[in-house]
C-alpha cells in the first residue's frame, strides 16, 4: 500500500515515538546494519535505459521527452535535483535546463543549459534546435511545465511520455531486482524484530515508532501503517488511536527504500490466540494470495491475476466483486522506484505480463465491524512464472515463513 504519514504529522504521535524509542525491546536494539554490499545502478545501465527510451520514442512518434524531479528523472540520470528539467531528444546528448549557478553532478553525460529569466524559453530553444515537433511530457511533471512550454512554443505538439517512461520502467533489470530483493529482506528483518515484541496496552503509534527505530538500526529509512482489532477492516487505516488487547488482529503494512527501490510487505497476525473465525478468514486470504501467484504467468493479462484471487474470496461467500465484506480494492500494484507504479493487477487491465514486471500480491478480506486480513508479498515475473521476493506467511500465528 502507499506510504502512510498521517500519524507522523500529529504531536501525539511524536511524543509516543520518543517514548517508544526510549524503551525499545532487545530484539530491535540487537538489529545490525544491512547496508554492506549494496550495488547502486551504474551509468552504463542508465545509458542503456536512455537508448531504450529513444527506441520507444521512435516507435511512438515522439521527438523528445521532458521531465522534472521525480522517479523517472532519477531512473535515467541518478538525480532527483529540484528546480531543474531534463530533456532527451531523439539524437544528441540529453540536456539539463537549470538556473544559472546550479551544480549538476553525476549521471550519464549531458549538456547543461542555464537560464536567468525564463526556464521555459531555454527549454523550448533546446527542443527547437533538436528538431522536436512532438514532445512527450512525463506523467509527474507539473501543469506549470506543460503550460510554460506551450506558451513559449505554441507550434510544438505536447503529448504524454507514458509509452516511453512506463515502457522503460515497467520491466526491471537484474540489478533492479537485486535492489528490490534487498529492500524486502530489510523489511522482513525489521518486522520480525517488531512483531516478536508485542505488548498488551501498547498503542499503534508505539508500534509504528518501533518499526521506524528498527529500520534505522538496519541502516535505512522506512515506515508502516499499523492497525489493531476492528480497525484492520479499514484497508488504509484509521486515525483513531488504538491500544493492543488480547485477541486483537494486528496488521503492519509498508516498507523501505534501497537506492530508491521500494519494498511493500504486509503481515497480519493475532496478539495471543486467534479465534476459529480469525483463523478461517486468514486461511482464506492465504488461498487467495496463492491463487494470484499461480495465475501470474507470462502472457496472462493483468486482470486475470485479480480475477483469480477474487474468485477464491467470492466463492467463500464474500463480495461479490468489490463489495464489502470482501476484497474492496485491486489485487496488486506495480512497484519499483515508486511504491505504487504502473501497471496494476485490476479488472479491465489487459496488459500482458512480461518477464521483469514486479507487483504486490495483496488480496484483502475486509469485514467491517470485525477485522480485516491482508497478506502482501511482492513478486517478479520470470519466464517460468512469478516468484516472491519473500517467503509467504504460513499461518496466522506464524507471520514469517
Amino acid at each position: 500500500m502507499n506510504r502512510r504519514t498521517f500519524l507522523g504529522t500529529t504531536a501525539a504521535f511524536g511524543l509516543a515515538k520518543l517514548a517508544a524509542q526510549s524503551s525499545l525491546p532487545d530484539a530491535i536494539r540487537n538489529l545490525r546494519s544491512m547496508t554492506a554490499g549494496v550495488q547502486p545502478i551504474g551509468d552504463d545501465e542508465r545509458r542503456a535505459r536512455i537508448e531504450k527510451a529513444r527506441r520507444l520514442m521512435r516507435e511512438n512518434k515522439l521527438d523528445a521527452i521532458v521531465m522534472e524531479s521525480g522517479s523517472s528523472m532519477f531512473y535515467f540520470t541518478g538525480s532527483r535535483q529540484l528546480g531543474v528539467y531534463w530533456a532527451l531528444a531523439a539524437t544528441g546528448e540529453p540536456a539539463w535546463i537549470a538556473p544559472a549557478g546550479t551544480n549538476i553532478a553525476g549521471g550519464p553525460k549531458a549538456e547543461v543549459r542555464t537560464w536567468k529569466e525564463n526556464e521555459f524559453r531555454t527549454l523550448a530553444q533546446f527542443l527547437r534546435e533538436r528538431g522536436a515537433g512532438t514532445v512527450g511530457m512525463e506523467e509527474r511533471a507539473r501543469f506549470a511545465v506543460f503550460e510554460g512550454l506551450r506558451q513559449e512554443a505554441p507550434s510544438m505538439e505536447l503529448a504524454s511520455a507514458d509509452a516511453v517512461t512506463i515502457g522503460c520502467r515497467v520491466i526491471k533489470s537484474p540489478a533492479e531486482i537485486a535492489l528490490m530483493q534487498h529492500a524486502n529482506d530489510v523489511t522482513i528483518a525489521c518486522y520480525k524484530a517488531v512483531l516478536g515484541s508485542l505488548r498488551e496496552g501498547m498503542t499503534n503509534a508505539d508500534l509504528s515508532a518501533w518499526i521506524d527505530a528498527g529500520y534505522r538500526a538496519l541502516g535505512y529509512r522506512g515506515d508502516a501503517l499499523v492497525i489493531f482489532g476492528k480497525y484492520t477492516a479499514f484497508p488504509h487505516g484509521s486515525i483513531q488511536p488504538q491500544q493492543l488487547r488480547e485477541g486483537d488482529v494486528v496488521l503492519v503494512d509498508d516498507g523501505c527504500s534501497v537506492e530508491g527501490y521500494q519494498s511493500d510487505i504486509t503481515r497480519t497476525t493475532v496478539f495471543d490466540k486467534p479465534t476459529a473465525r480469525q483463523r478461517q478468514v486468514w486461511d482464506l486470504e492465504r488461498k487467495a494470495q496463492d491463487a494470484a501467484l499461480a495465475a501470474a504467468k507470462v502472457g496472462a493479462p493483468c486482470e486475470s491475476v485479480d480475477a483469480a484471487a477474487r474468485k477464491v474470496i467470492v466463492d467463500a461467500g464474500f463480495g461479490p466483486g468489490y463489495r464489502l465484506p470482501g476484497l474492496p480494492h485491486r489485487t496488486g500494484h506495480g512497484i519499483g522506484l515508486d511504491g505504487h507504479e504502473w501497471t496494476y493487477l485490476v479488472r479491465g487491465n489487459k496488459t500482458p505480463l512480461a518477464p521483469g514486471m514486479c507487483f504486490s500480491d495483496e488480496p484483502t478480506i475486509a469485514i467491517p465491524g470485525e477485522f480485516g486480513i491482508r497478506l502482501e508479498d511482492c513478486m517478479y515475473i520470470t519466464e517460468n512464472g512469478a516468484r516472491m521476493f519473500t517467503k509467504q506467511s504460513p499461518a496466522i500465528d506464524q507471520p514469517f515463513g
